[in-house]
């Protein structure tokens, strides 16, 4: 009887040569894939500039991708409002003006002689009214004249007195001069009318958006007609030669780079390269912020970002924002 048992052997013997060389391949293979390259994200200094003071859109003096320069106008705005408070405040400046003034000067000479002409009938009143009251006391002491007259003519003694009172105490008031606390009040009132006028004209020039540094204009937020809100960022743009580097490392391979190191990297279009500096590495919290496409690392390891600042800004100028770059 025939037996197969020699080319079983073969076989078996067959497929255990198959089985490691395809573990050799796959070992080769693993060793031959080359290590992936840390990719990152050009960016650059963003700015923006809004209103102070909320108005309608009358004109825009300048488009998207425009350059422009600290100081040039941007955007008018139609503000009526102010407009209506600086008459407001204008007229209560003149006001407190002329009342600080008068406090100052003291009463006019016609009002002095009106007073004095007030004075001088108040007190012939007055002696009338006491020659009154002298008879009558007379005439009540000999029962000529009964309580409830001399009451009456007394109470008219009391009254020409209280007048005369009066009247004497401002004519004395005016000689003498205005007090001095009262001038101060008049000069505290048109100090604040000024101090209205003068923030109702700053709130009016406040109608045009100033650049307050150079920028490159990315977007505009509203057209001509809208109403932009103080405060909302009308105008977004990029600082001019502000360009640098983000990377994301994984904890595994931060130790190669330093603060202060020199790095080499390379755009992913144009084939441009150059050289930086990194300037600062700090640990990310947030997975939103990793630049690197398809981060390769552990769930566990901690997650660092390192930013690159060119040395030479004039040769990546013309980089787009978020376009990628090679760490070399």
């Amino acid at each position: 009887m025939l037996t197969n048992k020699p080319q079983y052997k073969m076989k078996n013997y067959t497929l255990k040569i198959v089985a490691v060389a395809s573990v050799l391949s796959l070992v080769a293979c693993k060793k031959e894939t080359p290590e992936k390259l840390t990719e990152g994200k050009t960016k650059k200094e963003i700015v923006s500039f809004a209103p102070k003071v909320t108005g309608r859109i009358l004109k825009i003096y300048v488009k998207e991708g425009q350059t422009v320069k600290a100081g040039d106008t941007l955007a008018m705005l139609d503000v009526p409002e102010v407009s209506a408070k600086i008459a407001q405040a204008k007229g209560a400046t003149e006001a407190a003006t002329a009342q600080a003034q008068m406090a100052k000067n003291g009463a006019t000479a016609d009002q002095l002689r009106q007073l004095k002409a007030k004075y001088k009938g108040l007190k012939e009143q007055y002696e009338y009214a006491q020659k009154s009251f002298n008879r009558a006391q007379n005439m009540y002491r000999d029962s000529l004249l009964s309580p409830q007259s001399y009451d009456e003519i007394y109470a008219k003694l009391q009254g020409a007195k209280a007048q005369f009172d009066a009247v004497n105490a401002e004519l004395h008031d005016v000689e003498i001069g205005t007090r001095i606390e009262k001038i101060e009040m008049a000069l505290g009132q048109e100090n604040q009318a000024r101090g209205a006028l003068q923030e109702a004209n700053v709130a009016y020039s406040e109608r045009y958006i100033i650049a307050t540094n150079d920028m490159e204009i990315e977007t505009i937020s509203l057209n001509v007609g809208e109403l932009a809100t103080a405060g909302y960022a009308l105008f977004n743009g990029y600082i001019p030669n502000s360009t640098y580097f983000r990377f994301t490392i994984p904890e595994s391979k931060i130790a190669k780079y330093q603060k202060g190191m020199i790095v080499n990297m390379k755009s992913t279009y144009g084939n441009l390269q150059f050289s930086g500096k990194i300037v600062s590495i700090k640990q990310l919290t947030r997975y939103a912020d990793i630049t690197t496409a398809f981060p390769d690392y552990q769930p566990e390891d901690a997650v660092y970002e390192i930013k690159v600042v060119p040395n030479d800004n004039a040769k990546v100028n013309s980089l787009l924002v978020n376009s990628s770059v090679i760490l070399e």
